[in-house]
């Protein structure tokens, strides 16, 4: 009888370093607080710019952390900024 190792690949050697790492629950910032909920408007840029990529791209709510109430808020918010030519809709630099 000969043993043969088996080689585990690395992309799955990466999955199993995620699943065993811990990281915190991410919470909404909208919900916990109410005064951030009426700055939630397309006027706002400061605040909107902060849930886009620099290419101009909205980042999802996985990484965002927000819920999706929110999330479907704060992306028609922005939506209304890009038309209304406050937000890009892509970057200028590539």
């Amino acid at each position: 009888m000969s043993k043969f190792k088996l080689k585990i690949s690395s992309r799955l050697l990466k999955k199993k370093v995620r699943k065993q790492s811990y990281s915190a629950p991410k919470h909404c910032r909208f919900c916990s607080s109410k005064e951030q909920l009426e700055t939630l408007d397309y006027k706002n840029i400061d605040l909107l710019k902060g849930f886009m990529t620099e290419r101009g791209k909205i980042l999802p709510s996985r990484v965002s952390g927000n819920c999706y109430r929110h999330q479907r808020l704060l992306s028609t918010q922005i939506k209304i900024a890009r038309s209304m030519a406050l937000l890009p809709y892509c970057s200028l630099h590539f």
